[in-house]
């Protein structure tokens, strides 16, 4: 069973996946847009958490997207 971190990364990651045919550089952008629009601002906390923990060793496209949230916060 995932804790709360890794299934918001999988979520992240699902979505990612599912931009994908716009190129990265356009899915990392819907991806964070996504989530800006429909993530409660725990999610959105905890993503930004997870960004900043060196212990947790993100998918690069998902370090993209959260990255892009922390701008959008």
């Amino acid at each position: 069973m995932m804790n709360t971190r890794e299934h918001l990364i999988y979520m992240a990651g699902q979505i990612f996946r599912n931009f994908a045919s716009r190129g990265e550089e356009a899915a990392v952008s819907a991806t964070a847009e996504h989530l800006v629009l429909y993530w409660d601002p725990h999610m959105k906390a905890q993503a930004l958490d997870i960004l900043d923990d060196p212990e947790i060793d993100l998918p690069e496209p998902v370090r993209a997207v959260f990255g892009k949230l922390r701008v959008a916060a």
